[in-house]
């Protein structure tokens, strides 16, 4: 396989004067040391911001959630041409559409990602909370906790930090996003926060970039089967997530574990 370019044609980032080093943060709490990197590294972004953070900041230590979804390939490439072994966390929720499935599979095969970990919810608290598979209509909210949350929780311990593609773009809720966070014990790293549509397009254009099968019938935003709708021309990409519901976040980017638009 070709190795991949670091290059992207968007969003270059701007390194900071900072004279806080990264070794500097090593010894602190989730928030603090979220403050450290911000003083240190909060001018960067994009490939810039995941090297430094990858590489320096959490060797060993760092991993990406991705729910190779509608716009996922672009920060795996930019991962994989950082460091194709990085962890790579994809929550599997047994409701998950088929082309998400073989879409992951063909992504994994294309970046050369060799240490993706496909997480599912425990079987016993599906047989006790959702013997019927049920659970989405009657209560999305506690779905999304036993089959994305508790998953997520575990599959993170493990590690210091993680790696979302949430973008400020995507919703209100989203608006404010700084590219380093803390989230309970945990330092988040939002390294596309700054990133647009055209901004995605270019780079899936530029590095020639395979799509997932179902945006060109629609889907914007592809989460579980069930809770994901097509998009009507000229809505918002999340606008086909729980409609009709007032809810936005599955819940790991909420609270402990603040995903999707991972």
């Amino acid at each position: 396989m070709t190795a991949l370019s670091t290059a992207v044609p968007t969003k270059d980032a701007v390194s900071t004067n900072s004279t806080v080093p990264v070794t500097q943060a090593a010894g602190l709490g989730a928030q603090a040391r979220a403050e450290a990197l911000r003083s240190s590294h909060g001018g960067l972004e994009g490939p810039d911001l995941l090297r430094a953070m990858i590489l320096e900041a959490f060797p060993g230590r760092i991993a990406l959630v991705s729910s190779f979804g509608a716009e996922a390939a672009v920060l795996l490439d930019l991962v994989a041409a950082i460091d194709p072994a990085t962890p790579v966390i994809f929550l599997d929720t047994g409701k998950l559409f088929g082309e998400t499935l073989r879409y992951r599979d063909r992504l994994i095969a294309h970046l050369g990602l060799s240490d993706v970990r496909s997480i599912r919810p425990d079987t016993v608290a599906l047989l006790a909370r959702d013997p019927e598979g049920l659970l989405w209509k009657q209560n999305p909210d506690a779905c999304c906790a036993v089959r994305k949350t508790e998953p997520m929780q575990r599959a993170l311990a493990p590690f210091d930090a993680w790696i979302t593609g949430r973008k400020r773009y995507q919703s209100a809720s989203r608006a404010g996003l700084e590219t380093i966070e803390a989230t309970g014990t945990h330092v988040k790293i939002n390294p596309l926060v700054s990133w647009t549509e055209a901004d995605l397009e270019a780079h899936l254009v530029a590095r020639d970039l395979p799509r997932h099968p179902l945006v060109e019938d629609g889907y914007l935003s592809i989460g579980c089967m069930p809770c994901t709708d097509r998009v009507p021309v000229g809505g918002n990409a999340r606008d086909g997530r729980w409609a009709g519901l007032d809810k936005t976040e599955c819940g790991i980017h909420i609270g402990e574990v603040d995903g999707s638009g991972i």
